[in-house]
This record gives structure tokens, C-alpha cells and sequence, in this order.
């Protein structure tokens, strides 16, 4: 068939057949959709057990929670990113803080705290380095934020989070905090690992057939709020890792991989209260002010809340 004879076929399954009021935004998305796999099919000569092979891992991968891991190893998220991107330069908005991608692992309710907040909860101090990160919330002005709420949350030892591996306590390695007076946030934590897709789970099935790796660089999430501004969405990776730029989530990008100051010196150890060295790593987050110039940033999904 020819593409104009699958559009018309196409259009007489999902318009015209059509026999009461329908949400015309739905039916113009599913109309494309089905008209450009209908066209896949017939262009790459799809099989029928071919299809069927591939809504049978659609529906495992479902079963398995992995669609929210499926579509950034697939460069979905990282797609709506560069779309976001592109609009807020168009209105005018350049200079920020990055953005990059979300991911399926942010939890809601975390514990909030003014200022600084303590993220681990202790039981990985043994082989874990201590990590201390601080900075400064901007307004678009370049003026400090008292009050934005800076949102953190990161992967243990073992590349796991907490709610999603019940092993930890609730809340583990995950924080809202509100920034001082001066707009300062800062936190103690542990320098996290980098880890991978479940093994054997769906997204590692398809990334192996498509010759890929399924590794994330270590790396820290955020959420950085303010009154009058657009929601923050990033992520730091951590400096040295072997993934760094090579992440099968797409999500590395220049200005989020901050330097570690590795310190050692014994009146700032004893100022931190510590005896070992710790890492520290200096961030600011500046954001831009909301407009109606640019879509929204506030994204309505699905997530875990606990």
C-alpha cells in the first residue's frame, strides 16, 4: 500500500467511524500514531508474529514497571528535554541551570527540613564517603532565594533507592530542603554509585538486541522550586565516573557535572564534626522566571508517594 492509500484506510478507522462526540485531541494523536505504524509495518515488512512479539514485551515491560526506564533508554525523555530546551529559548529564556531528566525513581512527602538536611541514614558509613553539597538558589534576576524548596534524591551503595528497595528505611537518601535566609541550601550525604538496568529485566532485553549498554553514571536528582518561577528539573552527575558521557539514559550534559574537592584538612574535618576526609561539592541552581511564553514545566505523571 501506498502512504496515502494507509492514511485514508487509517483515517476511516479512527475519524470517520467515529459515531458520537470524541476528544479531538486524542483522536488527531491516535490517528497519527496508528497511521505511522501502519506504515512501519508495510515499509520495513513487519510480521505479524513480529507484532505480536513486540505487544507481548510492551506488556511484560509493563508488568515489570519498566516503561518509566524503557523510555529514557530509548531517548524519549531526553527528547522532551531538547523540545523544552528549544521553547524557552525561543521566549526569551537563556543562561539557566540545565535541565535533564526526571527518571521513574522521585518519591513525593520526602522529610523537609530549612537549610540543611542529612540524607543517609548512617549504615553505609563504612565503605561510603561522606559527601557534603551546598550552593545557592538564584532567582532570574541573580538575586538569592530565601524559601525555594530544593527537592534531592540519589541511589545507595548499591545503586538501589529507597521505597523502591524496601531494604532501606523510608525516605533514605531523599530530603526536601528549604533555603536559609541567604537562599543557601546544603546537605550531608554519600557519594552515590552509578548502576544499571535490572539484567534481566525488558529495557536490558531490548538495549542487548540493540548492541547497548544499560549503565547510569553516579548521580544526584533534584527538584528546585520557587515562587514566580519554572520548576527546575536536573540532575549533577558525579565527576570521574565511568559512565560519565556515557549514559544509556542520555541525561549527561555540560554544566551538571560539578567539581569534588576532596578535603582532608584537619580544622575543616573537625568544623564538619568528622574525623576521615569528605567530599564537597559546590552547586547553585538558577532559575527562570514563569511565562506564559513557554510551556509549562510542571509534568503530570504518575509517581510513588510514600
Amino acid at each position: 500500500m501506498t502512504h496515502t492509500e494507509i492514511d485514508a484506510l487509517v483515517k476511516s478507522w479512527i475519524i470517520d467511524s467515529a459515531t458520537r462526540e470524541a476528544n479531538p485531541r486524542v483522536q488527531h494523536i491516535v490517528l497519527r500514531l496508528v497511521g505511522d505504524l501502519c506504515k512501519a509495518i508495510e515499509d520495513l515488512d513487519i510480521q505479524a508474529s513480529e507484532f505480536w512479539k513486540g505487544l507481548e514485551y510492551l506488556s511484560a515491560a509493563g508488568a515489570r514497571n519498566e516503561l518509566g526506564l524503557l523510555a529514557p533508554g530509548l531517548g524519549l525523555e531526553r527528547f522532551f528535554d531538547i523540545r523544552a530546551d528549544e521553547a524557552e529559548a525561543k521566549a526569551g529564556l537563556t543562561g539557566g541551570t540545565p535541565r535533564t531528566i526526571e527518571g521513574p525513581l522521585y518519591v513525593a512527602g520526602a522529610p523537609e527540613s530549612k537549610g540543611f538536611a542529612r540524607l543517609d541514614d548512617g549504615t553505609e558509613n563504612g565503605p561510603a564517603e561522606i559527601l557534603f553539597m551546598q550552593g545557592t538558589v538564584f532567582d532570574a534576576n541573580g538575586k538569592p532565594m530565601p524559601g525555594a524548596k530544593v527537592e534531592v534524591w540519589h541511589a545507595n551503595l548499591l545503586g538501589n533507592y529507597s521505597f523502591f528497595d524496601k531494604s532501606q528505611p523510608a525516605f533514605n537518601l531523599r530530603r526536601t530542603i528549604i533555603a536559609d535566609d541567604n537562599g543557601r541550601y546544603q546537605f550531608r550525604s554519600i557519594v552515590p554509585a552509578g548502576y544499571g538496568c535490572p539484567p534481566d529485566g525488558s529495557t536490558q532485553q531490548l538495549l542487548d538486541l540493540l548492541g547497548r549498554h544499560g549503565r547510569r553514571p553516579a548521580h544526584i536528582h533534584f527538584f528546585v522550586t520557587g515562587a514566580g518561577h519554572r520548576k527546575l528539573t536536573t540532575q549533577i552527575n558525579i565527576d570521574g565516573d565511568e559512565y560519565l558521557w556515557d549514559d544509556f539514559a542520555f541525561a549527561s550534559r555540560e554544566g551538571l557535572v560539578p567539581a569534588i574537592h576532596k578535603i582532608s584538612a584537619r580544622d575543616q574535618l573537625a568544623a564538619k564534626g568528622l574525623s576521615q576526609p569528605f567530599s564537597s561539592i559546590d552547586f547553585d541552581f538558577h532559575l527562570y522566571s514563569e511565562t506564559p511564553a513557554a510551556p509549562s514545566t510542571e509534568v503530570e505523571r504518575t509517581r510513588a508517594a510514600a
